[in-house]
């Protein structure tokens, strides 16, 4: 039934800030632009995020954040640490050692969305193998 995500959504009041900032954060500019929404490809499989106008949230955001957080593999957990923080992101979940070579940490970015990083070794199987079936 489930066959990988296909865009993880935030929410943004400010939604130039938003495209600003995650625009630094990814190193490029959204793929996709309409009046109150953009979204980005990221990563191996050109994953999508999209950010929209706050009012668009099914909940409200001034409660804090929440959801379901998704987990972004990142080679180095501790750079990305350091570039979260370092971009404005605000701790919400400190580095976590889970097991041999499986670790998380998680950010509420600028706009109140949690962005969750981790390094994850089967994720780097994983690709490994499908690099090398492909």
């Amino acid at each position: 039934m489930l066959r990988g995500f296909s865009t993880i959504s935030f929410f943004a009041e400010d939604l130039e800030a938003a495209k600003a900032w995650y625009s630094d954060l990814f190193g490029a500019g959204p793929y996709f632009e309409v009046p109150g929404y953009i979204e980005f490809r990221v990563g191996d499989y050109q994953h999508e995020i999209g950010i929209a106008q706050a009012e668009w949230a099914p909940h409200d955001m001034s409660a804090g954040p929440g959801g379901a957080i998704a987990y972004w593999h990142v080679d180095d957990l501790d750079a990305a640490i350091e570039r979260l923080t370092a971009m404005g992101a605000k701790e919400y979940e400190p580095k976590i050692v889970r097991g041999e070579d499986f670790e998380t940490a998680s950010f509420v970015d600028p706009f109140g969305n949690v962005l969750a990083v981790m390094f994850n070794r089967h994720y780097l199987d994983t690709l490994a193998a499908v690099t090398k079936a492909a």
